[in-house]
């Protein structure tokens, strides 16, 4: 099965409950209201396939769904297909489950952090995993030289921040 067809696949495993009222921005839609969570937020917005097969795949749909709140950095689907031919791919291997959990937590702080609170700053900021992000937000929002292209998309759980760069820890 190819990489498409099997991020699809996973994708497809996720079951979205509920319909939600969207905003297009920069061509992809994101929920106005905050009643959809982390994933139901990415998957509806149709431009998160690969961040959520690979949620999938590293188990960690449940904590992204729970209670939170979180801030993810989410990378689009262009932004992972930027990598290196077969990164995806070799990252959603069994065997690699916990490189997989150490890429994607990279990509989470704990708490809502909005782009209000950090406006005008530089700062580092310790993700999930326990590496440190730098971000720049005096001109735009960089984080580790990702470019925040939408910011402040809001869910139940949190927010989302949307970046065109994968985060390497």
């Amino acid at each position: 099965m190819n990489l498409s067809r099997r991020m699809t696949a996973l994708a497809a495993g996720l079951v979205l409950t509920g319909l939600t009222t969207g905003v297009t921005v920069a061509g992809s839609t994101y929920s106005e209201a905050a009643s959809a969570d982390i994933v139901e937020t990415a998957i509806n917005a149709g431009s998160f396939n690969t961040l959520i097969a690979a949620a999938k795949a590293a188990g960690l749909v449940d904590t992204l769904q729970g209670d939170g709140p979180l801030t993810v950095f989410a990378p689009t689907d262009e932004a992972f297909a930027a990598l290196p031919e077969g990164t995806v791919e070799n990252l959603l291997l069994p065997e690699n489950k916990d490189q997989l959990v150490a890429l994607l937590t990279y990509h989470v702080l704990p708490g809502k952090v909005m782009s209000s609170d950090i406006a005008g700053q530089t700062l580092d900021a310790e993700s999930v995993n326990g590496a440190m992000l730098s971000i720049n937000a005096t001109d735009g929002v960089m984080i580790n030289g990702a470019t925040v292209i939408s910011a402040d998309v809001a869910a139940s759980n949190g927010v989302i921040h949307v970046i065109d760069g994968v985060l390497l820890p």
